[in-house]
């Protein structure tokens, strides 16, 4: 394979729903609009943007089962996408239920039985993976000690998302984009003004807080906070949002752009991806992303 991008994480199938209408009331009705069975997960659903943008990937993480393997082996075949260290395994797979509106996304999964199984349903990252990449894209929920020191280990920069500030996988990081619904979670008694200082000292890497349709705060180590107010665009559905900025965030890093522009185009990809339902079937491409992105001149 030429140069490649190097993904580890979650790669899994989602079944979506898309209502004609607001999420109803419990004992209520709801009327489904657009369904469908396709490729997800953080790691799956950036690689389908990263794809669509013109990037050669290589895949590691979540084992596929039966319910999911034609979604996904079916997907990437004719794609320049190396999946083969996704193994098979006899089980349903990893597959998470989402009812979309205009404005919600609400999960449904069985995340406490997967996660609560003896033999993990995931594999370490490849070393040899990461030894060949150009940069790498890795998520926090699988072996991050691991990922972060064979980045280290082999001088790869890498994006990553939602961990803590004191983590390893943070620390060594080139850029992490870390949700607003993380930091409500996790930190419910910080500011973010607090928080974004202990996120930016404890790492030499690009920190960008995402805030949905407000506006997003990004820096570095002893800076003051910068702002970016988010794209104006027709939502159809916000499934995928964070992993398509993270698509965007780790596509910036490939060609290394500077911080306002990583930003900017992260916006722009996330922005573009929610005008659309489903994002694997209809990702973002780079010429609409460009185009976007030239319509502010904002830094």
């Amino acid at each position: 394979m030429d140069k490649y991008v190097y993904m580890y994480g979650m790669v899994m199938s989602t079944e979506a729903f898309l209502l004609d209408g607001e999420f109803p009331k419990a004992d209520g009705y709801g009327e489904i609009k657009e369904k469908y069975h396709h490729v997800g997960g953080e790691t799956g659903t950036a690689a389908a943007v990263l794809l669509s943008l013109g990037c050669n990937l290589k895949l590691g993480g979540s084992h596929i089962g039966n319910a999911n393997r034609d979604i996904i082996r079916g997907y990437f075949s004719d794609k320049h996408a190396d999946i083969s260290e996704l193994l098979d395994e006899n089980f349903d797979g990893i597959i998470d239920y989402v009812i979309i509106d205009r404005n919600t996304r609400t999960c449904f999964g069985e995340w406490s039985k997967h996660f609560g199984r003896e033999k993990p349903f995931y594999e370490p990252p490849s070393e040899d993976s990461i030894k060949n990449a150009e940069c790498c894209g890795i998520d926090p929920f699988f072996y991050p000690e691991i990922s972060s020191e064979l980045c280290c280990k082999y001088n790869k920069p890498y994006a990553t998302i939602d961990c803590a500030y004191d983590s390893d996988i943070h620390k060594h990081c080139a850029i992490n984009a870390i949700s607003h619904q993380y930091l409500e979670c996790t930190y419910p008694d910080k500011s973010l003004e607090k928080l974004f200082t202990l996120y930016t000292d404890n790492t030499d890497g690009l920190v960008i807080f995402t805030m949905g349709e407000k506006e997003l705060l990004y820096g570095r180590r002893g800076q003051p906070p910068k702002r970016f107010k988010p794209y104006s665009l027709d939502i159809t559905s916000t499934l995928g949002a964070g992993d398509s900025f993270k698509a965007g965030t780790i596509y910036a890093l490939y060609n290394r752009m500077s911080d306002d522009d990583t930003v900017k185009f992260a916006s722009a990809v996330a922005g573009i991806a929610c005008t659309k339902f489903p994002i694997p079937l209809k990702p973002p491409v780079l010429s609409e992303v460009k185009a976007l992105t030239e319509t502010r001149n904002d830094k």
